[in-house]
């Protein structure tokens, strides 16, 4: 085996996980309270279309009704090469997770002010996953002061190593 073939073996190892969308915006707007992964139902022009890397997440949130959990608004594009049985690229598409956890999410979205999003979109294990997390909105200056805090993080990490290149 070459020592490239290691390399990428050992990367392998470290993160099984393909990761086809994540949803920065999400972790920008809300307060994530609760992480939760789920299996995804999709017809096999969806998973040709993730395979190849294509899926916003961006609109995406989670609606529990009638005691399952169903993924809205995610756009996943047709698949080019796909006939006539092509999928519509908005539909809404089924969460495979356990009755209790369903009903946990289901009680807790409901409450005032909160509400579930997709955070990233993957494969492992062959299997496209989701995963979702229970979420509170933040108010504007929430957002401006976790972007400050972000910005002062930076600002000292670059003193830091200024301090030491010339120390």
């Amino acid at each position: 085996m070459s020592s490239k073939a290691k390399g990428a073996k050992k990367k392998q190892q470290a993160d099984p996980r393909q990761v086809v969308a994540n949803n920065k915006k999400a972790r920008h707007d809300y307060v994530i309270e609760d992480v939760l992964e789920a299996g995804i139902v999709l017809s096999g022009t969806e998973v040709k279309a993730l395979r190849m890397g294509r899926a916003s997440l961006v609109d995406g949130y989670v609606a529990v009704d009638h005691d399952e959990a169903w993924l809205e608004n995610v756009h996943i594009p047709e698949y080019f090469q796909g006939t006539w049985n092509n999928h519509a690229p908005k539909r809404k598409r089924k969460l495979l997770l356990h009755r209790d956890e369903i009903d946990r999410l289901g009680v807790r979205s409901r409450e005032k002010g909160h509400t579930i999003v997709p955070l990233r979109l993957y494969f492992l294990d062959g299997r496209a996953k989701v995963e979702i997390a229970l979420a509170r909105g933040k108010k504007e200056y929430d957002k401006r002061q976790t972007l400050r805090e972000k910005q002062d993080m930076r600002e000292a990490q670059r003193a830091m190593r200024r301090h030491e290149l010339l120390g």
